[in-house]
């Protein structure tokens, strides 16, 4: 039971960060601010629970390292003027806002108290959310023409 409150939970609070972003762009009132701490936001929804689930056995502590390298180099990118072509903050793309639902749902999965025949399903998601994160990290470094 514990563990379907906490998935209720998680995806609570996953909907309301999905609706935040959602009614700030439909009511003109994004800000910098915004764009700053959004990130941020998703980075700690993402980064707790995985740190459980290592906790718990159920994901690879060097798994959620190569997440939480590219978290922490991309943040660094966003709010250096210098390293990010003159612009203070720079919102996320396409590639990052993927990665963000598939880590999500890959999390919701991971906590769900999901019989074993969902192993091997739950983990190719995980990983794949690992694959993503690492290619929308290198294409927001890449240079855009």
């Amino acid at each position: 039971m514990a563990r379907w409150i906490c998935l209720g939970i998680f995806l609570v609070a996953a909907a309301t960060d999905w609706l935040d972003g959602y009614l700030a762009r439909k009511l003109n009132q994004i800000t910098d601010l915004g764009k700053f701490l959004d990130p941020l936001v998703d980075k700690l929804l993402v980064l707790g629970p995985l740190l459980a689930l290592i906790q718990l056995g159920q994901v690879p502590a060097w798994g959620v390292f190569l997440i939480l390298a590219r978290e922490l180099a991309i943040a660094g990118w966003r709010v250096n003027p210098k390293l990010s072509g003159g612009t203070a903050i720079q919102g996320a793309n396409i590639w990052g806002k993927l990665k963000t639902v598939i880590q999500i749902v890959a999390i919701a999965l991971l906590i769900a108290p999901l019989s074993e025949q969902w192993t091997l399903a739950t983990l190719v998601v995980f990983w794949v959310s690992v694959a993503l994160t690492w290619i929308s990290g290198a294409i927001y470094l890449w240079p855009q023409p």
